[in-house]
Formats: structure tokens, sequence, C-alpha cells
């Protein structure tokens, strides 16, 4: 059972942190100046989330780790984020698709959490529920108004759908961990998630006139610790402090 739970938090801390640096790189170079400052205050709600995650995961483990060590000092075979939050921002509409799809599912965990029978947990989740509640909001705002705008926005946020789509599936495929987290009392089993995801994207989806994907491939492995070459040019940016000056403090 504790690998179970050291797991499961890894993974949402991971999805946080990953997706939170993501979001970072859009800092200065937002299409408009609203937007570059929601992104930002988008990506510090989700690293504060992470660092509840991993400080949790850390004290679980019971190694003296902390949330530094284990963002700054681990190998991207030892993270145990979603392949789609490693996924490069594209264009702006490849990002806010990008958050969208995350965001149905996020919203969806998080407020299943709240009754964890780890009581940790659920408090985390308590105020990490509000926060992408607000993002959930905000990004299926954009993506209706994106995709049901000109020719070339239309255009753009389809071609975003078709390439995000394949990703999001690996929200709701199980493995042994998330059953056995699931039996706890822990976590949701994910594909019990799917039914609020499906209402919310393709509601969304239908409004914002996007097509969904036909395709039934889902690219797996990354909450194992397979990833995509991207994780690791993440890693070398977000690392490269920590890694030439270990135990560097401001």
């Amino acid at each position: 059972m504790p690998d179970a739970l050291l797991t499961f938090l890894l993974r949402t801390g991971d999805n946080a942190l990953i997706l939170s640096h993501r979001l970072s790189e859009w800092c200065g170079h937002a299409p408009a100046l609203e937007e570059d400052i929601a992104l930002a205050n988008t990506a510090l709600d989700l690293l504060g989330q992470a660092q509840l995650w991993l400080e949790l995961a850390g004290a679980v483990e019971g190694k003296g780790r902390t949330a530094d060590n284990l963002a700054y000092l681990r190998d991207a075979s030892s993270f145990r984020n979603l392949k789609m939050v490693e996924r490069p921002n594209g264009d702006y509409g490849q990002t806010l698709m990008r958050q969208f799809l995350f965001d149905a599912w996020h919203h969806a965990l998080l407020a299943d959490l709240t009754t964890s029978a780890d009581t940790r947990i659920a408090g985390i989740a308590a105020k990490a529920v509000k926060e992408v509640s607000y993002h959930l909001g905000r990004s299926s705002d954009l993506v209706v108004r994106l995709g049901d705008g000109s020719e070339e926005s239309h255009r753009r946020m389809q071609a975003a759908l078709d390439e995000l789509w394949s990703y999001a599936g690996e929200c709701f495929v199980a493995d042994d961990r998330d059953k056995a987290a699931a039996e706890a009392g822990i976590a949701p089993l994910p594909e019990s998630l799917k039914p609020a995801w499906d209402r919310v994207v393709l509601d969304t989806l239908k409004a914002a006139t996007l097509a969904v994907p036909s395709t039934r491939f889902v690219h797996k492995g990354g909450k194992q610790g397979i990833h995509t070459e991207h994780l690791g040019y993440i890693l070398a940016e977000m690392q490269f402090l920590q890694r030439a000056y270990p135990g560097a403090t401001w």
C-alpha cells in the first residue's frame, strides 16, 4: 500500500510540476498581456499544488527527500507524469487545447479526491479544486471562442485537438498501483473519471464546432516512467542550476 500511495502522489505532483513549467515558457511571449498574466497565474497555481503533492510524497517515502529534491534531482525515467503535459507548447491553440483536456480530467480527479480516505490528500484536493475550477472555466471558454471564431482560429484548434486527442486517453488507463490506491479508498480508479470528463469535453467541443477525432489509439507509458524526448529537454532547463551547483540556496 505505501508503494501505491507514493506512486499516486508522484504522478499527481509530477503532472502539476511539468505542466507548470510548460506554461511558464509562455511568460513574456503570449499573444496578449491578459493571456500572459493568466497563463503565469495558472502556472503558479500548478507549481504550488506540485509542491504540496511532492512534499507529501517525500514524507510518505521516508527517505528524507523534499519536494525540491524530487523536482530537481530525479532523472526523466523517475518522473511519473502523463505524456500529454510534456508535449511542446506549439502555437497558442495547442497550448489552450492541452490545458483544456488536462483541466477537465484534473478537475474531476480533484473533486473525487476531496473525499479520499487519506485526510492529507483530501485537504490538498479541497484547496486545489478551487483553483482548477477557474482553470477549467477559462480554458473551456477560450476553446469555444477560438473553435467557433474565425476560419483560421477554427483550423488551428481542430489541428490541436487532432494532435492531442490520443494523449488524453492515458488519463484513464489503470495499472496495479492505481487499482491498489482505489481499493484503499485513496484515489478513484482512472476509468471512473471518464464519464465526467466526457460530459465536459464533448459539450465544449460541440459548442466550439470542433469534430471529435475518430482515433482510438492511446499514447501510454508516462505514468510508468516511459517518456518522450521532450521531458529530457524540460528537465535540462528546469534542473540546470541544482545540477550545476549541487545544494545551492538563495
